[in-house]
């Protein structure tokens, strides 16, 4: 089977979705937490609809459920294909104007709408292997949306493939499309009964011919500091800033370890994402992230231990502590049901790259997805750079993802 006669849709599906702001808000409590995704949602239910899918529906919560009913007589397990519409609070995604670069030859890429934003290969390196490839990035001004939204476009080319070639035999698929995983909610109102599957792959990873069963296991701390307020003009002897504890806490961490710009490959960190509040009440939001839940504690009690020194200093103050459980790392399920990896491997072997099979400096829907019992890694979109102006994708790595799918569909039927 080849796909190198195929028309493909990938690439101008993909146009049209990078167009419709889909960006997600974590200070928003609403499901979805921006309607606008809902407008994504929407196309893609009609576009399923017109290419003959029958069931394809949008819910309240902003999910996108549809089926591509099997074409065999044998009993196989049903598998789900995955990614999510948002796109990431990090930089905008309104009026998101993409360009393709045709024939790539190793140029810097200065973007128009702002000529500070220079996509250059010495900063982005797999870019070396897209020469003579077309590379479609924005326009300066926003990100891409990439990340997901070709992987939207891979499944939905797939699944148009795979109704247009009914020789190609594959079993029942489900198709999810799901709001909000860039703020850690993509899951949270997920029917698991309604999309019934057995197996999953969210289609979301980055460079071409990766498969990904591996991701930081996550938790969230909170720090609520609680001062003492006083007037500023009669404040000696009384006042305990929260904010100025705050401060402390944040000089004390390791500067030479234990951060995002200082760690790689499996070293986990302890990473504060946001402060607001006053002298009175200051709240410090923190991500620790390891490959172990054991690291995970070790981070969480050497954060505690820095806490319980500033503290001291502030006698008549206290913080309270908190810490919530985000994600589990998906290797401790997948490693139960090995089939499921190594037929994505088989598959982008059959789409003819080398696999690359690796762990995730981050999270997937996959890895909650996994441990509400639909085990589920990571194959690549093509992805890169993902939420920053910089973002970029291209043309014949969105084909190749297509190409993996298809593969991927009709192995789980040859092998069953």
């Amino acid at each position: 089977m080849s796909l190198d006669n195929y028309k493909h849709s990938v690439t101008d599906r993909f146009l049209k979705y990078v167009t419709i702001d889909t960006q997600s808000d974590p200070n928003s409590t609403n499901h979805p937490s921006t309607e606008k995704q809902k407008d994504l949602g929407r196309v893609l239910v009609e576009e399923l609809t017109a290419m003959g899918i029958k069931d394809a529906e949008l819910d309240q919560y902003g999910y996108v459920y549809a089926t591509l009913p099997a074409n065999t007589e044998k009993e196989i397990p049903v598998i789900c294909f995955c990614s999510h519409m948002d796109t990431s609070p990090d930089s905008s995604g309104k009026g998101v104007k993409p360009l393709i670069h045709k024939n790539y030859q190793g140029q810097d890429l200065v973007l128009p709408d702002d000529n500070s934003q220079i996509i250059r290969m010495a900063e982005h390196p797999d870019l070396e292997a897209q020469i003579g490839n077309d590379v479609i990035t924005a326009s300066g001004t926003t990100l891409l949306g990439a990340d997901n939204k070709a992987g939207l476009a891979e499944i939905m080319d797939a699944v148009q493939y795979l109704i247009q070639h009914p020789e190609v035999k594959h079993g029942k698929i489900r198709i999810l499309f799901t709001p909000d995983e860039e703020i850690g909610r993509g899951v949270n109102n997920l029917d698991m009964d309604r999309l019934a599957a057995d197996y999953g792959y969210t289609v979301d990873g980055e460079s071409r011919g990766s498969m990904e069963d591996e991701t930081f296991s996550a938790d969230g701390v909170s720090l609520e500091i609680h001062g003492v307020s006083a007037h500023p003009g009669f404040a000696k002897g009384k006042l305990e800033s929260a904010i100025k504890i705050a401060g402390d806490i944040l000089a004390a961490l390791p500067k030479d370890r234990l951060s995002p710009e200082t760690t790689e490959k499996k070293e986990g960190f302890i990473h504060p994402t946001s402060i607001e509040g006053g002298v009175e009440t200051t709240v410090l939001k923190f991500i620790i992230r390891d490959f172990e839940d054991e690291g995970l504690a070790k981070h969480e009690g050497e954060l505690q231990a820095i806490v319980n020194e500033v503290i001291q200093n502030y006698p008549n103050s206290r913080v309270e502590f908190k810490v919530t459980e985000q994600c589990r790392n998906m290797k401790k399920v997948l490693d139960k049901v090995p089939q499921v990896a190594s037929f994505a491997v088989e598959a982008i072997k059959r789409a003819g790259m080398t696999p690359r099979q690796s762990s995730i400096r981050g999270g997937t829907d996959g890895s909650r997805l996994s441990f509400m019992g639909l085990p589920c890694p990571n194959i690549f979109a093509g992805e890169h750079a993902f939420h920053s102006k910089h973002e970029w994708v291209t043309v014949q790595d969105m084909e190749k993802a297509v190409a993996t799918i298809v593969h991927l569909a009709n192995i789980w039927e040859e092998k069953s």
